[in-house]
């Protein structure tokens, strides 16, 4: 039996000509700034400086916002100048129509410079779909480890399992690392929760002060309860999480977040080849820098989104050479991998499927 569409009336096909999506998100947002057809949008409606060079923007969303759940990660979409950019950020979600965005603002930042110093209440931010596994876990011994903006997921997981009542009967641990005393964001809600509740605790580290302390090392596993029964959230640039990975290796669940990517080495010189499969192109990048960053500076702009190795938008095959990753410095030679670009360096020629 064939199938018989039924065609769109010429009046109705000149509507959708006409009246698009985006003419009818211009219309609606004469009348209220946060509505729209497709769009996933925020209103700033409160600004709070929290920490050195930290603020907490609280977002009011609307209806097409898709809040994820504690601990995921949302692309954040800024218009700077003209220029339309991409960040990540974790949420906290406050109510049903409610959610906290913490910024703290980095050395060239763009987006979290403008997010510190030039955003104000009444702007709007576009979001898109949350993503992420760094959830709620089911282990009832949960050890948190973040560094400077990795405390942003840990807030939103310590949240959640506050409002939930989950942490009366969990024990959370939370190891917090930052530069100095200045750097201390969230430090009254921290304090609130230890004084409410007994399962939780928390210790921070500041490596940058006169006294300065330890950065994470094998002492602060010994210090650590159950750790073969417990789930290992970590976040921090990602020097931290590869360190992670190495001391937390027999936590019963371990999952690490890097927001910044830097090579693990930096004694690597010389230039790959980069052989594009759909376009035959060859571009040569240096290597130990990430290939996303090489293509981009060969004015090469591949798909990508969070630039941390989550989302997988920047994923693609690759077909031939070896690799290395920027977080945990693993190697892989082998032909056929899907390869995250954003978090990957050459090792050698690559032929890859963009």
């Amino acid at each position: 039996m064939h199938v018989i569409e039924k065609s769109k009336s010429p009046i109705s096909s000149l509507v959708d000509a006409v009246i698009d999506e985006n003419s009818v998100n211009f219309w609606l947002q004469k009348v209220n700034p946060l509505w729209s057809v497709n769009q996933a949008l925020g209103k700033i409606i409160h600004k709070e400086t929290v920490a050195k060079d930290t603020v907490s923007l609280t977002i009011q969303f609307n209806r097409k916002f898709n809040v994820g759940k504690a601990g995921q990660h949302h692309p954040v979409f800024v218009v700077i100048d003209g220029i339309r950019y991409e960040r990540t950020y974790s949420l906290t979600q406050l109510s049903d129509q409610k959610a906290l965005l913490t910024a703290k603002k980095v050395e060239q930042g763009k987006v979290s410079s403008w997010l510190v110093d030039q955003s104000k209440v009444g702007d709007i931010l576009e979001f898109g779909q949350p993503y992420g596994d760094m959830l709620i876990p089911e282990q009832k011994s949960v050890i948190l480890l973040a560094a400077g903006s990795g405390i942003t997921p840990m807030y939103s997981l310590i949240s959640a399992m506050v409002k939930s009542g989950e942490i009366q009967h969990t024990q959370v641990q939370l190891l917090y690392w930052m530069k100095t005393q200045e750097d201390f964001a969230f430090k009254k809600q921290f304090d609130d929760w230890v004084s409410q509740f007994e399962n939780f605790t928390f210790d921070v580290f500041f490596t940058q002060e006169e006294q300065a302390d330890l950065r994470l090392n094998q002492t602060h596993v010994h210090d650590l309860e159950h750790l073969e029964n417990s789930a290992v959230y970590a976040c921090g640039p990602s020097g931290f999480a590869a360190e992670v990975g190495k001391l937390f290796a027999n936590a019963q669940v371990l999952k690490t977040e890097a927001f910044s990517m830097s090579p693990l080495l930096n004694d690597e010189v010389g230039f790959v080849n980069i052989t594009l499969a759909q376009s035959n192109k060859v571009i040569a990048i240096p290597k130990g820098q990430s290939i996303l960053e090489g293509l981009e500076q060969q004015n090469i702009k591949p798909t990508y989104g969070c630039r941390m190795g989550i989302c997988n938008k920047c994923v693609c095959n690759k077909a031939e050479g070896s690799t290395k990753n920027l977080v945990n410095g693993a190697q892989n030679s082998e032909p056929g991998n899907l390869l995250k670009i954003c978090v990957n360096s050459a090792q050698t020629d690559l032929i890859i499927d963009l």
